[in-house]
């Protein structure tokens, strides 16, 4: 049982990590996508580094500084978030579930919309982005699965007791290992999703074609947007909404960082993270009290 789950290894994840360690609370982050801090070449405009700093060593220094302060900090692959019962949080990975009783979303703003012709006219109207909030309307339909990792197989996972078939198109990329007798794989490369009101097949690059009711994009990891969906937080325009205390809408899970929108500076994902950590302290000693 942890009592603070943090999704996300950058700036606003390891900030909250910082505060919510030094309040002597059990603290574990969960990263593995690559984050954009990460990927920056340099960067002159933050505090404290006179002549700059490339953004993979702030990023991998970050992370030592929370190891060496005593959080546990694991790069694993988050599927899906739960509640349960008692106010507390199931966080499942590729390898271990956790508990807790806080969450802190600080995943970056990751977009997962395939360049693919037709995904994004067809958003709403029969191209989906999370199969616990949509899988109903698809029972005993034949679905897609857009995706070949982790992700596409927890999607996948969730409809196979819903739907009648599904296919998993990886779009050109190697196959995920997967048994089920209504699933099977294409690894062809996708050319354009067709319809005329709502999704109704896929073209591939060989000119053939497959009959779909709707397809569930999953690609790559899952981030915040995702997460919040499957748990029922607001949204607008691929963000997170949170108050001014980066509280979203369900008690005990904070959000900050580029994944609640806004400018997307280091700075800002600092001080978000922290706030984070503020609040996810104040609201467990409330439950202890």
């Amino acid at each position: 049982m942890y009592d603070v789950i943090i999704v996300g290894g950058g700036p606003a994840g390891i900030s909250a990590g910082l505060y919510t360690k030094r309040a002597n609370l059990n603290v574990l982050i969960l990263y593995k996508d690559q984050s954009a801090l990460e990927k920056t070449e340099w960067i002159e405009n933050y505090y404290g580094f006179e002549n700059g700093i490339s953004g993979e060593d702030l990023y991998k220094t970050g992370i030592q500084q929370a190891k060496n302060l005593g959080i546990d900090v694991k790069k694993e692959e988050v599927m899906n978030i739960q509640m349960v019962e008692n106010k507390q949080y199931m966080v499942m990975t590729e390898k271990e579930r956790y508990t807790t009783k806080t969450i802190i979303l600080a995943t970056g703003n990751k977009k997962n919309t395939p360049k693919i012709r037709g995904i994004k006219e067809f958003e709403g109207k029969g191209v989906s982005y999370c199969a616990v909030c949509d899988g109903f309307f698809y029972r005993n339909k034949d679905v897609s699965v857009l995706g070949s990792g982790n992700y596409a197989l927890s999607e996948a996972n969730e409809l196979i007791n819903i739907v009648n078939s599904i296919t998993i198109l990886t779009d050109g990329k190697e196959a995920p290992d997967i048994r089920a007798d209504n699933v099977k794989i294409d690894t062809r490369k996708i050319r354009e999703v067709r319809g005329d009101k709502k999704v109704e097949e896929v073209e591939f690059d060989d000119n053939s074609k497959i009959k779909t009711d709707g397809i569930f994009v999953a690609l790559g990891v899952a981030g915040g947007n995702e997460f919040a969906k499957k748990l029922g937080m607001i949204t607008k325009q691929d963000r997170i909404v949170v108050n001014e205390n980066m509280e979203t809408n369900i008690p005990g899970i904070y959000a900050c960082g580029d994944c609640v929108g806004g400018l997307l500076q280091i700075s800002k994902s600092v001080y978000e993270g922290t706030k984070a950590g503020l609040q996810a302290i104040q609201y467990i000693r409330k439950q202890s009290a």
